[in-house]
């Protein structure tokens, strides 16, 4: 586990049984890029160039362990990753959140918002001046999570690289 004094789990997370990882075991990156995978396609008909797309960015943050804050939180039930968030490291004092995701099999009882909150707490400590992420217009769930925790819209632009045309968002928060 991961958690510190300043962050706990809510108490619906916590009696669900899911435990908060940092490290990636053997098999976690092939069930991550998985349950991305296979929820996507059934939950917005994103194709395969998207679970790719979720591979590599996950793939890339295993293999370049040398960017000293950037972080990964795995959430797990019963030895099963069941969601996760990345905050990347990016030039100008910048964090990135990607990859998150929350299994259907536990939406619902506030995991979402605590992987968001968690990395935006995590991000103002480590000392970066903004985090921004991109998602994808109509992931309502998401979007009510970032607006939320404060993030502001700032960017829009066409895609159609996913298997359906589709308006990517960006988000920013000012941490400083």
């Amino acid at each position: 586990m991961i958690l510190d004094k300043k962050s706990t789990l809510p108490e619906e997370v916590q009696k669900s049984g899911i435990s908060v990882h940092e490290a990636f075991l053997p098999g976690d990156l092939g069930q991550l890029v998985y349950i991305h995978g296979i929820q996507n396609f059934a939950d917005y008909g994103f194709n395969q160039v998207h679970e790719a797309y979720c591979a590599k960015i996950a793939a890339e943050f295993i293999l370049e362990q040398n960017v000293k804050r950037s972080r990964a939180w795995l959430t797990k039930k019963d030895g099963k990753v069941v969601g996760s968030i990345f905050v990347v490291e990016r030039p100008d004092n910048q964090a990135q959140i990607r990859l998150l995701f929350v299994d259907k099999e536990v939406r619902g009882i506030g995991l979402g918002r605590w992987l968001v909150q968690e990395s935006v707490r995590y991000s103002r400590e480590a000392g970066f001046d903004s985090v921004f992420l991109w998602t994808v217009e109509g992931l309502d769930r998401a979007a009510s999570i970032y607006e939320a925790a404060g993030f502001v819209r700032t960017e829009r632009k066409p895609d159609s690289s996913w298997g359906r045309q589709s308006v990517e968002v960006r988000y920013k928060l000012a941490l400083r």
